[in-house]
């Protein structure tokens, strides 16, 4: 089914002389085409994230102008501060003087590897050296985004979600999040190939650089527990746990501390920046941290049924990247700290849901203000008359807040939507919650037609990402009354 036309994009295609006309001929482009004319704009989109950090490579990261300047970014702080610049071999010979770079366990291993390519020099020289190799590997790494996610989604220009982004432009140089992105992403990828295996290895790598794809991984089981493909979905998990084991363990051989430190961090870390958990503290009255530890778990149980409801109850089965994307919007929101770079998890799931643009730049625009705010307010701690105060900081990032929240309910309502048809004769009359079995997708059209005629004429779309559980009809379905 092609897609309704985006407004926005339609508006801005009038740059390139305006939007197909009537009587043209209505002919995609192949997506290996698509894909290449879309990594160039890549290029620009990488280009100006590394140009609004100029100012702090000028002087190695260095300062508090890093802030008023908002180039401020992790990886040369990392480096600096967590005696990242021992290197590869430090990391893994442990002991007192290895890296503690309070990162998962892959994580640690592709920063310290970086740390050991870094050539000699003065300390903020080689900060800002560290910072350069990986801005080319993050650009590589957002270029393989883009690919997997044109090659997989229909139509394949929706990967200029990826790289027109201006999320992408603003927070994609600060962290080695994309690590962790581009690795989730091939493995939703190699699971819409119907590779349960690559996928498990892929996502359990995903894990061992951050914790988000979990979350995929139970979209992926959801799903396949409706259309009975659990089979598949246990292979790729089995893949999944024994990868991030076997990453878990090697690092735990050699250092104990660097392979739990993530972990153990969290649990003992109060209230960060982007979270609603900081408000009381910014207010004079701190949550304890056992009380955010407590609501933080709680966002992922709530995500989790979200999740589930989603997944299970719609009268038709919404896409992996539209349960995924659900799940990880609360679970950001609701977690310890909400870093500006985290939002990066949503952008590949924005691309396959298809959002509106619209949709996407309100969300964009929340995200930049808020970048421009938590900046000022870290500025403010040093010079406090010139720096945000803390009021206008919560009124910005709570504002960041409820796009992300507005996000998911777009993408609910729209799956929601989209599949809001009855299952089958008579089950669409006031069934009491329960379970459905064996529901043919013939039977339900058949029924659809039957008994909302205006609802036929809708033609589901297709799941970008559904690989096994393409075509698969469904086999368990909750119904509420």
């Amino acid at each position: 089914m092609t897609r309704p036309a985006d407004p926005v994009a339609r508006a801005a295609s009038e740059v390139i002389g305006g939007p197909r006309g009537r009587y043209a001929v209505s002919r995609e482009l192949p997506w290996v085409l698509t894909a290449a004319l879309l990594s160039a704009l890549t290029a620009v989109t990488a280009g100006f994230g590394i140009l609004l950090r100029i100012p702090c490579l000028r002087t190695g990261f260095a300062g508090i102008d890093q802030f008023w300047n908002a180039c401020y970014a992790d990886l040369p702080t990392t480096y600096r501060d967590a005696n990242v610049k021992a290197g590869l071999a430090a990391y893994l010979q442990g002991g007192a003087d290895a890296p503690e770079t309070g990162q998962p366990p892959l994580t640690g291993l592709a920063l310290t590897a970086v740390a050991s390519l870094v050539p000699d020099g003065s300390l903020n020289s080689r900060a800002a050296w560290f910072f350069a190799l990986w801005s080319v590997l993050l650009t590589l790494l957002l270029l393989v985004i883009v690919w997997l996610v044109a090659s997989s989604a229909h139509p394949p220009i929706s990967a200029a979600h990826v790289a027109l982004s201006p999320v992408v432009a603003l927070t994609a140089f600060i962290s080695a999040d994309l690590l962790g992105v581009a690795l989730a992403t091939a493995g939703l990828w190699a699971w819409s190939r119907r590779s349960p295996t690559l996928a498990g290895v892929l996502l359990g790598l995903a894990i061992s650089a951050r914790s988000y794809p979990v979350l995929l991984l139970v979209a992926i089981g959801l799903l396949c527990l409706r259309s009975g493909r659990l089979r598949e979905f246990v292979r790729t998990a089995a893949y999944a746990v024994l990868t991030f084991g076997v990453v878990l363990s090697a690092v735990w051989l050699v250092n104990p501390t660097a392979a739990a430190s993530a972990y153990t961090n969290w649990v003992s870390a109060p209230a960060g920046y982007g979270s609603p958990w900081l408000l009381p503290q910014l207010a004079g009255n701190a949550l304890p941290e056992g009380a955010v530890t407590a609501l933080a778990v709680a966002g992922w149980f709530v995500a989790l049924l979200a999740g589930a409801v989603l997944a299970l109850s719609s009268a038709r089965r919404p896409t992996v990247a539209e349960v995924s994307l659900v799940m990880v919007a609360i679970v950001l929101v609701t977690g310890k700290s909400f870093t500006v770079q985290s939002s990066l998890w949503l952008v590949p799931l924005v691309a396959w849901c298809a959002v509106q643009w619209r949709d996407h730049l309100i969300w964009a625009g929340a995200e930049a203000l808020n970048f421009v705010a938590v900046w000022l307010t870290i500025a403010a701690t040093t010079v406090p008359d010139r720096g945000m105060p803390a009021a206008w900081y919560s009124f910005f990032s709570m504002l960041r807040v409820v796009a992300v929240l507005w996000l998911a309910a777009v993408v609910w309502l729209r799956a929601r939507e989209r599949w809001d048809r009855p299952v089958a004769a008579g089950v669409a009359d006031g069934v009491d919650a329960g379970v459905v079995s064996g529901v043919d997708d013939t039977v339900a059209e058949d029924a659809a037609d039957t008994v909302a005629p205006g609802a036929g004429d809708r033609v589901p779309e297709v799941d970008d990402l559904a690989g096994p559980m393409a075509g698969a009809p469904d086999r368990v379905l909750v119904r509420f009354s």
